[in-house]
């Protein structure tokens, strides 16, 4: 069970601890929600390796009341020398999701963190950035013990990762697995972010630390150099948005998934569910999501190649869409699933300022190249282009890959504002809206909503078609009901499975008292003031 905490001074949640107290030891100097969520950034790049890092990407939406809601973009493009003929010419038919040939694009998390310090400014922040950073840079040389996740992913995956020498000299001491709560040490990602502390994150791209990235990349023969990360910088962009019965609710544009994650709580809306954990509340919501993934995979992509997807959103097409859902039978299922580890956070500080912010490799521990001069981790985001030029999203230097990260943020008309996400790849949209259904249409406690048996459907856990796995916590009468209405039924031998993510929320009420929970699932917390 997660338990709901309960604070007046600001609120952060991570799905690690040590996040988790990083950022409220910011919020008890003083400092605000974006100085809190970049040192929790910081520190889980360290803490929660095979999740995230600063060799991945990020996104982040700022919500400062009063004012419009504000994205941060930190997706990096795919590289100069990713070329459909080097790939080809080597004999791939799909793009790798492992080794230097699947490290194909600029790794942006800490550009978003570069223009969170910006945002930090512009409300009042004052915290330097060599104490935003100092948690991360001592458990880096210090050491951190390795969560459950980690050993058992790496136990998982390790072979995925063989001829990978930096790799293996940094994850698998011995060439063996590390058992949970062993202390592993990344000393060279210390001195890293301790640069970054010292000459500002713009160091990452254009600085000392951008050189030895480059340098590693280039030995690794990966196809990002120097120059592109050069021409890499964060966007800030407006978000996509959409009003619902009590409240509106914001996430990110494309080239991420945000607009799918709109559309299934706007059409779940239109459909009136009176009651939480029935099968109109699950079956509308799969129902939902399998309208909303055929627009996202038809439609999201680079926002310099693709169409308006506000148009989705539009009060017109919802009300079509809708009609469309089947209140008693299951639709065509989703497609294949698309699975990605990674991490979500939230914060809200005592003057109401929101952060809700998501940091990834991509797949658990990225492409597995691992830089020895700077300690980085690099993703492997890239492996979701096509080498057919015809796909929606084809692979070419420059372009910026589909994403399936979207933090999310809403806005309620009883003076409520909520942070809420998780990880969990094709999962992060179908987990945003079983949290916000059960804590907001249905008034569920917020642990207790994050905490609920969970759902997620597509083609995952290597099966040869597409199904709807649940957590073994739901009434067999449910299951039963939504068997005999056609969903291919899994029922997994967990009752808290890491394959339904690692979801977290922040709610802050009109009068101040603010309350934050994270999952049972993760190796987190939300710790308040």
């Amino acid at each position: 069970m997660s338990e709901t905490e309960v604070g007046e001074k600001g609120m952060v949640t991570a799905p690690h601890s040590a996040a988790s107290e990083a950022g409220a030891a910011v919020l008890a100097e003083g400092g605000n929600a974006v100085e809190a969520m970049i040192a929790m950034a910081a520190t889980i790049a360290v803490a929660y390796p095979h999740m995230n890092g600063i060799g991945g990407d990020a996104f982040a939406i700022i919500a400062e009341p009063g004012r419009p809601p504000r994205v941060i973009d930190a997706c990096g493009a795919a590289g100069s020398l990713a070329t459909t003929a080097r790939y080809e010419t080597a004999g791939y038919h799909v793009v790798p999701t492992r080794g230097p040939d699947a490290a194909l694009t600029v790794a942006g998390a800490v550009s978003a963190w570069g223009m969170m310090e910006e945002a930090a400014a512009s409300f009042g922040g004052r915290l330097p950035r060599r104490e935003l950073l100092a948690d991360a840079v001592r458990r880096a040389r210090e050491g951190v013990a390795i969560s459950r996740s980690h050993a058992r992913l790496l136990a998982e995956k390790q072979a995925e990762f063989a001829g990978l020498k930096p790799f293996a000299a940094q994850f698998l001491p011995d060439g063996k697995v590390p058992e949970a709560g062993t202390i592993a040490r990344n000393e060279r990602l210390a001195d890293t972010l301790e640069q970054l502390a010292h000459a500002g994150f713009g160091d990452f791209y254009r600085g000392d630390v951008a050189a030895a990235i480059a340098v590693d990349l280039e030995e690794a023969r990966a196809p990002v150099t120097r120059d592109d990360l050069k021409r890499h910088e964060a966007r800030l962009r407006q978000p996509l948005s959409v009003a619902i019965r009590g409240a509106t609710l914001f996430n990110t544009p494309p080239p991420t998934q945000g607009a799918a994650s709109l559309i299934i709580l706007a059409l779940f809306d239109r459909l009136g569910v009176k009651r939480g954990e029935t099968f109109d509340h699950v079956h509308g919501l799969l129902e939902a999501t399998r309208l909303a993934f055929q627009v996202r995979d038809r439609e999201i992509t680079d926002p310099a190649y693709g169409g308006d997807v506000a148009r989705y959103l539009a009060p017109e097409w919802l009300d079509a869409a809708a009609t469309f859902v089947d209140r008693k039978r299951a639709g065509t299922r989703v497609g294949p699933a698309i699975d990605g580890d990674t991490i979500w956070m939230g914060a809200i500080d005592r003057k109401g300022v929101a952060v809700s912010f998501i940091q990834s490799l991509f797949h658990e521990f990225g492409s597995g190249v691992y830089l020895p001069r700077t300690g980085i981790l690099w993703q492997n985001r890239g492996s979701s282009f096509s080498l057919d030029p015809a796909a929606r999203n084809p692979l070419m230097p420059g372009r910026k890959p589909f994403h399936t990260l979207n933090p999310a943020l809403a806005r309620l008309d009883d003076g409520r504002t909520m942070v809420y996400g998780s990880m969990g790849g094709d999962g992060q949209p179908q987990f945003q809206a079983a949290v916000f259904t059960r804590a907001i249409n249905f008034g569920m406690d917020l642990g207790e909503a994050i905490a609920a048996p969970r759902w997620r459907a597509g083609r995952t856990w290597g099966a040869e078609a597409a199904s709807v796995a649940l957590e073994d916590r739901f009434d067999p009468d449910l299951v039963t009901a939504l068997e005999r209405a056609g969903h291919p039924i899994v029922v997994l031998p967990e009752a808290y499975s890491d394959g339904m993510g690692h979801a977290g929320a922040v709610l802050r009420r009109a009068d101040g008292r603010i309350f934050g929970a994270s999952d049972p699932r993760a190796d987190g917390k939300a710790t308040g003031g």
